[in-house]
């Protein structure tokens, strides 16, 4: 059983979503996971915070739009009067829903709920849609069988547990629908797996009931080899293992969810990244093998923070780096890169909601510089203990650019250059010219 998931521009159009069996082959035993329809859940941000805010007139001047706009998709989604009022209820349903919370309390438990009606909208219509044109499929709520712990972390045997009951039921069956991004949390109230998550929720469900491949299916043929919007004449990669497409994934490469791999390569379930607008393309496929002997991709990450902490109290002292480690852990914030010398330690986040609180404790440890306005940059392949040369490649079409931090050895795949954002372009284009 294969577990395809398309994302937001994929189902972003009546056109496209009536498309998507193009692709979907209906005499195939499959699950399909669709995101909500492009541009949805950014509106249900803002009606969200409209809410948060208690600016409740703002609210409803979202919500009608958002409404108007899906009235026009159905009008042009279904073909038959009796599906179109289907529809029409579907519709009023979610939206006499998102209207409602102007009468409650408003708390981060309805911000969950708000956020997780672009899926259920995009499910719901789909199935209706298959209706209307005769192909049969079975509606899976994803509230029933997605959950995540106390930690956030999604619960692998429970969805194996109550998602194959929910297959055994329909044996005649062949095409399963159910909503990405959206799941129930330890105290069974409805939550999500942060933005992106539709493939995260691909990845887990091909865990869940061992799948045979995981699709996603974007508007992009692949993962590239560097990052098409700046660079040109990238081509996308052939064959990709877990590792090197988590750190591709983490360190900028859009087109996967950075923690989508993981529940995959746990069971070696295949992912493959495909092109919706371009079904024939090859792709990317990301497996347990690795090519050897080779530099694969460059990826970066913007809106990075340095963070220098210079001490002559670290000099041949232990549990120096813990303690710094503990303010970070205190804040729940996040390490990308570090670095470290006798007297200092430099590293970096990505998460800078607790950065004043942050530096107040460093600064018990001694001098604390901070940079903003960084970029890390990921060059990924074949970077063994074995192997020479490839780093001495990466560094010398960087020998122009001012380097703020390397990190290399910490990972076989991947060594990393921190530097301004400013720099990002012409690092990237004399990588690209030196390494491909």
């Amino acid at each position: 059983m294969k577990v395809l998931k398309f994302g937001g521009t994929s189902v972003g159009s009546p056109e496209r979503m009536k498309k998507l069996l193009d692709i979907v082959d209906v005499s195939q035993r499959q699950i399909v996971v669709l995101s909500a329809v492009s541009g949805t859940t950014n509106s249900l941000v803002e009606i969200s915070q409209a809410y948060l805010v208690g600016d409740k007139p703002k609210a409803a001047t979202l919500i009608a739009a958002l409404k108007n706009k899906y009235e026009v998709f159905i009008t042009e989604l279904f073909a038959s009067e009796q599906y179109l009022a289907q529809g029409k209820e579907v519709i009023d349903y979610h939206f006499n829903l998102l209207s409602g919370f102007a009468n409650d309390l408003f708390t981060n438990i309805e911000d969950k709920v708000i956020l997780a009606q672009g899926e259920l909208l995009s499910t719901t219509l789909y199935h209706v849609y298959l209706k209307d044109i005769g192909v049969p499929s079975v509606l899976l709520p994803a509230l029933d069988f997605m959950k995540i712990d106390e930690d956030n972390e999604p619960v692998v045997d429970y969805i194996t547990s109550h998602l194959t009951p929910l297959l055994d039921k329909h044996p005649d069956n062949n095409l399963f629908i159910t909503q990405g991004y959206i799941c129930r949390n330890s105290f069974g109230e409805i939550d999500n797996l942060r933005r992106g998550g539709s493939d995260y929720t691909a990845s887990l469900i091909g865990a869940g009931i061992r799948s045979e491949e995981v699709q996603i299916w974007t508007d992009i043929d692949g993962m590239h080899n560097n990052d098409p919007r700046i660079v040109k004449g990238t081509q996308p990669i052939a064959q990709l293992s877990f590792d090197e497409a988590a750190e591709l994934a983490y360190f900028g490469a859009k087109i996967l969810h950075p923690q989508s791999v993981f529940p995959a390569q746990k069971y070696k379930i295949p992912v493959r990244l495909l092109n919706t607008m371009d079904p024939q393309a090859q792709g990317t496929l990301i497996t347990i093998e690795s090519e050897k002997n080779k530099i694969k991709s460059i990826a970066a990450k913007d809106d990075i923070t340095a963070i220098r902490v210079q001490s002559s109290r670290m000099l041949l002292a232990y549990g120096f780096l813990r303690r710094i480690f503990e303010v970070f852990e205190r804040y729940k914030t996040s390490i990308d890169m570090i670095t470290t010398s006798e007297v200092a330690v430099s590293l970096t986040i990505d998460d800078t909601r607790y950065l004043k609180e942050i530096e107040a404790e460093l600064n018990t440890f001694g001098t604390v510089e901070i940079e903003t306005h960084q970029t890390i940059i990921c060059v990924v392949g074949d970077f063994g203990t074995d192997k020479h040369g490839y780093a001495a490649r990466v560094l010398e079409a960087v020998k122009h650019i001012p380097l703020r931090m390397i990190s290399y050895g910490g990972s076989e795949h991947n060594l990393s250059l921190l530097l301004k954002t400013d720099e990002k372009t012409e690092a990237l284009r004399s990588l690209h010219s030196r390494l491909f």
